[in-house]
């Protein structure tokens, strides 16, 4: 029933040494959208990931047909916000997934995302910490209070209308994404929170549905002292300027 409605989804998965995490995701995400009913692609943008990420992408690419998985890797650590740019030129969805690859984010909201979408006729779908049975599970206080606090702020200064910012779990219109895209120009962590910020300058509807994000189970988070900084800047200059 679901197929019928025509709609396809590229979900969009930058990686960076994320060998464990990958095949799990991967395979959670095959079975989520197979549930479902819905038609789908992950694909993997890898950036010259020195754990061997890539050889596991390549590896699950066989498994799973190149249909399905399409690893579109690039040379180097460029950032999220080309990352998501280099793998939309690949996209053949008309609809399109943005999530972190280290498992903090569940594909078991995916329907609920599109469900929501649906609902509404939503330009972009944001999965929220902040709002009903949202939560985050796994963070000390520090990173707790990063979150709120930052989150809090630009809630203050932008007035968005979307009651997560940070968040890195969205479902976006494919045109809309490229659009917004053509306007970001922050990179890193306060990325996420241009996009939805110019949204809403360009008159773009947002939907919400509540997620619990669950800190990464391998590897090293990649949140450091420079990119509170940078995320503080970020938020100035789109204070600033919007």
């Amino acid at each position: 029933m679901a197929a019928a409605s025509g709609d396809k989804y590229s979900v969009l998965l930058p990686t960076y040494n994320e060998r464990e995490n990958l095949p799990l995701v991967v395979w959670l995400l095959a079975r989520t959208f197979r549930e479902s009913g819905y038609d789908f692609e992950i694909i993997i943008i890898d950036d010259g990931s020195p754990d061997g990420t890539q050889e596991i992408a390549e590896q699950l690419e066989k498994i799973y047909g190149s249909d399905k998985i399409l690893l579109r890797p690039r040379a180097r650590k460029l950032g999220l916000g080309t990352a998501y740019i280099h793998g939309m030129k690949h996209a053949s969805g008309n609809f399109i997934v943005i999530m972190d690859a280290d498992l903090s984010h569940h594909p078991k909201f995916i329907p609920e995302f599109i469900r929501k979408q649906k609902e509404g006729d939503f330009d972009i779908v944001s999965g929220t910490r902040y709002k009903g049975n949202g939560g985050v599970y796994g963070w000390d206080l520090k990173r707790k209070l990063i979150s709120r606090g930052a989150n809090f702020i630009t809630q203050v200064l932008l007035r968005p209308g979307a009651s997560d910012l940070t968040g890195s779990f969205r479902l976006y219109r494919k045109e809309v994404l490229q659009k917004l895209m053509e306007k970001c120009v922050s990179k890193g962590y306060v990325f996420q929170m241009e996009m939805i910020v110019r949204a809403r300058q360009l008159g773009y509807t947002i939907g919400e549905v509540p997620i619990s994000f669950v800190d990464r189970v391998y590897g090293e988070s990649k949140l450091g002292g420079n990119e509170i900084v940078s995320f503080l800047k970020g938020l100035l200059t789109l204070f600033a300027t919007t």
